[in-house]
């Protein structure tokens, strides 16, 4: 072990570190929940999501016995919605399987599902103590810039190297506060753009800073290109005012949330282009009569990490009444995702139909 590294690192933590609510506790499923609610979010995003998570549900044996939806609903908004169902089956799975009680070593940690390396070891070091080392993307960066790692940090050699490094790294007496401490010191001060290095605790010895190569590391491999859908919503409204959704059921993007009936095209579609798809056409032939009106003029952009999603809304009015239709005011009831939640808000303040 490094003693000097892990030793500034701690007492810079220490000085510096940021007053969080997982952070008074080394309750297992305090800090599991933190975990998973922080995977791909930023602290200031995430920290409202766990203070409703754990204010609604205050033990896993709360989060067990709530219903799934009631689960996605909470998470509207944080996106990989796969994070959320995950947590969910996790929390029955400790109950029933362990008695309500986290495995208590990071070996065992790893058999729950949405448990990976990283969250294994945040909770394993953080409450049981174990050298179990962390690897993130701060981790990755504050590695590879003070000891000049140019492997690809996407790469499973990479991945192997930042591990074995980390886990030299790490304070066997204090691993849980070490682990913190530079997942911290990534996330405030050796930060992706323009990091303050003439200040830096490291600068005496950082291989980035000395051959002016901070603003090159880490080194990722390129992405593959990225996809595009076009997404056109059907919002259909009924002479009392009522819509229609369903629930996406399929494996994807947004499993178990609801969305308005959906038509993808395979380019951006006009009225006329869009009436002569057959999947529309599907949707409004059982209707005697149909008023087609474009609500967003351009293409609402919606970025995921493999895919861009171009959407439509095309607002659909009919002179009957919708089977199973529900009243527009009842859609915020239901999980949806963002794009969606965004649409009716804006949709429903604009045509007084909260009420």
């Amino acid at each position: 072990m490094d003693t000097e590294f892990s030793k500034r690192l701690i007492s810079w933590y220490l000085q510096n570190k940021r007053e969080l609510p997982w952070r008074t506790t080394t309750n297992p499923y305090a800090v599991w929940l933190s975990e998973i609610i922080l995977q791909q979010t930023r602290v200031a995003q995430g920290l409202p999501y766990y203070q409703k998570f754990i204010t609604t549900f205050p033990s896993i044996h709360d989060l067990a016995a709530a219903p799934q939806e009631q689960v996605l609903k909470l998470w509207q908004g944080l996106g990989y919605y796969s994070r959320a169902r995950n947590l969910h089956e996790t929390a029955k799975n400790v109950v029933v399987n362990y008695n309500g009680k986290f495995p208590d070593n990071y070996k065992e940690l790893l058999n729950l599902k949405g448990v990976g390396d990283y969250t294994a070891s945040a909770i394993a070091s953080i409450c049981y103590n174990e050298a179990a080392a962390v690897v993130d993307g701060n981790v990755y960066r504050v590695l590879s810039r003070i000891f000049g790692i140019e492997t690809p940090i996407n790469s499973t050699k990479g991945q192997k190297e930042f591990k074995a490094l980390a886990q030299q790294l790490i304070n066997p007496q204090k691993p849980g506060t070490h682990n913190q401490a530079i997942m911290e010191f990534g996330a405030r001060y050796c930060v992706p753009q323009n990091p303050d290095c003439s200040n830096c605790i490291f600068n005496d010895s950082c291989e980035a800073f000395g051959k002016r190569k901070v603003a090159s590391l880490p080194f990722k491999l390129k992405k593959g290109a990225i996809k595009k859908r076009y997404f056109n919503y059907l919002v259909f409204i009924s002479e009392d005012n009522k819509t229609h959704i369903e629930q996406r059921t399929k494996k994807g993007i947004w499993q178990q949330l609801y969305q308005f009936p959906l038509v993808e095209t395979k380019n951006q579609a006009t009225i006329k282009t869009l009436m002569e798809d057959n999947d529309f056409l599907k949707l409004t032939n059982q209707f005697s009569e149909v008023d087609i009106t474009q609500y967003n003029n351009a293409p609402i952009l919606h970025k995921l990490s493999h895919q861009h999603l171009y959407t439509t809304f095309w607002i659909i009015f009919i002179s009957e009444k919708l089977q199973n239709g529900i009243a527009i005011s009842t859609i915020d009831d239901y999980a949806v995702p963002v794009l969606i939640s965004n649409f009716i808000s804006e949709f429903t303040t604009f045509n007084n139909l909260k009420n």
